[in-house]
């Protein structure tokens, strides 16, 4: 039997390997490329890698993120979705204990890793991930004890039905695309593995970091009205913190008086058009996301 510790380890180390297939996934799936064991090369100068060069964060550090052939520089999104899986499956079995639900968790982790990291380069969120991911939540409820089967296709229908009414509406105001199909499916499977709850607690934490982080580029004067944010990042962040705490955020929201099926308004303000996800009275404050900034091409 390992010890806690011992489990936490080897947690972080298959992260950091799964990491570094996901690299290669974030980089092949979007250019259409396969995704067989080939070697992997550098993108500039095509030479192929040896070994170690592939070691998760201590390959980066040993080649001073340059290739060793061209010299040409390495993203740094390659050591920090290691890092970021490797952490997140450290989290799961600190969370979940050595469980059939850690695992779902770190498979869960996996698909919005990569799904956020192609979405932030692509605005791209594939559905060779997405639908699979569905399938997948569906089939893992055996070993997700916080939800049922019929929770997870209540919240994949959910997940899937909102985006697409947003989508609509927003089509009929403004004769413009907002958020794409790639949302819709990519809510739907945080419904299919998280429920009807994990919906709710996914949306209202991506639309407020959402909304926050347009606020902050339109402040800065890096990101006109008109642009558009890769809506499937902030998903992926309202997942996880719907998967390490969404049931207690949702059932604090009834306890203090919300009620879940009032709690998303769509208000429509002249130019704008805003997402409004009502709190309680007690709170007295809203989560907005502006649709004019918000969106994924996916």
């Amino acid at each position: 039997m390992l010890s806690p510790a011992l489990a936490l380890v080897y947690a972080g180390a298959v992260g950091l390997a799964f990491g570094s297939f996901l690299n290669v996934v974030i980089h092949r799936l979007p250019r259409g490329r396969r995704l067989g064991w080939s070697r992997s090369r550098c993108p500039y100068c095509g030479g192929a890698l040896a070994a170690w060069e592939n070691v998760p964060l201590l390959s980066y550090l040993l080649l001073r993120a340059r290739c060793r052939r061209c010299g040409a520089p390495i993203s740094a999104r390659y050591p920090l979705v290691e890092a970021v899986t490797g952490l997140l499956f450290v989290l799961c079995v600190a969370r979940f204990g050595l469980t059939g639900e850690a695992l779902a968790g770190m498979i869960f982790c996996t698909l919005l890793v990569a799904l956020a990291a192609i979405d932030a380069e692509h605005f791209l969120l594939p559905d060779a991930i997405t639908l699979p991911g569905i399938a997948a939540g569906l089939l893992l409820q055996r070993w997700l004890p916080r939800t049922s089967f019929l929770d997870a296709v209540t919240g994949a229908l959910v997940g899937a039905g909102l985006l697409i009414l947003l989508i609509n509406v927003w089509y009929w105001w403004r004769k413009e695309e907002g958020m794409g199909l790639g949302d819709v499916n990519m809510l739907a499977l945080v419904g299919a593995f998280l429920g009807w709850k994990g919906v709710v607690a996914t949306v209202a934490v991506a639309a407020l970091a959402g909304s926050l982080t347009g606020v902050v580029l339109l402040a800065g004067r890096r990101l006109g009205l008109k642009s558009k944010l890769p809506f499937g990042v902030f998903l992926a962040l309202g997942a996880l913190v719907a998967l390490f705490g969404g049931d207690r955020l949702v059932d604090a929201y009834l306890a203090l008086g919300g009620d879940v099926s009032q709690g998303v308004v769509l208000r429509h303000t002249g130019e704008e058009a805003e997402l409004i996800f009502g709190y309680p009275n007690r709170i007295r404050s809203e989560a907005c996301l502006k649709l004019d900034i918000g969106g994924s091409a996916g």
